[in-house]
């Protein structure tokens, strides 16, 4: 039985790009969602009563928002500029590299983000148990989970199993 697609090299760039710029469609709604909610916060009343902690980690994450959005922006404005330079390949390896730090940066961020309100609603203790559970859901789901599917595909591709 074969598993793999009948498609040329230029389809399966082509395709894999499409991939890509649906999974960064995705990314980029999560970020600019959050880069929305940290741009709301100086405008409420009880934004002066921030400890210095809490400034300063808010804007860490407004920093990091703005990173997450450049490197969510950047395969898209590389594949605009390069578009017809006959590249695609090149840029598809590119545009992997930058929505995979999309990826940790939109990590950060939600940690960082879980870590924020966690201490100004309830106490900093808490915050860093808060920040630190989600930081490690977020390795799991981003970092073993598909480390695991890919050991278990390689395994099912080396032993003829079809599923």
């Amino acid at each position: 039985m074969r598993h793999g697609r009948d498609e040329t090299d230029e389809e399966r760039v082509d395709r894999k790009f499409d991939d890509l710029l649906q999974e960064l469609r995705v990314v980029q709604t999560g970020a600019q969602l959050t880069a929305g909610f940290l741009l709301t916060l100086p405008f409420q009343d009880s934004f002066s009563d921030l400890d210095r902690f809490q400034e300063g980690l808010y804007l860490g994450l407004v920093l990091l928002a703005a990173l997450t959005t450049a490197l969510v922006l950047a395969p898209v404005a590389v594949h605009r500029r390069l578009s017809g330079q006959h590249v695609k390949s090149r840029i598809l390896v590119a545009g992997h590299r930058l929505a995979s730090c999309a990826l940790a940066a939109i990590a950060l961020l939600v940690t960082g983000m879980v870590t924020f309100i966690v201490d100004v609603v309830v106490d900093r203790a808490w915050a860093c148990v808060a920040g630190g559970a989600m930081a490690i859901v977020l390795l799991l789901l981003l970092v073993v989970l598909p480390r695991s599917l890919r050991r278990i595909a390689a395994v099912e591709e080396g032993s003829g199993s079809g599923g």
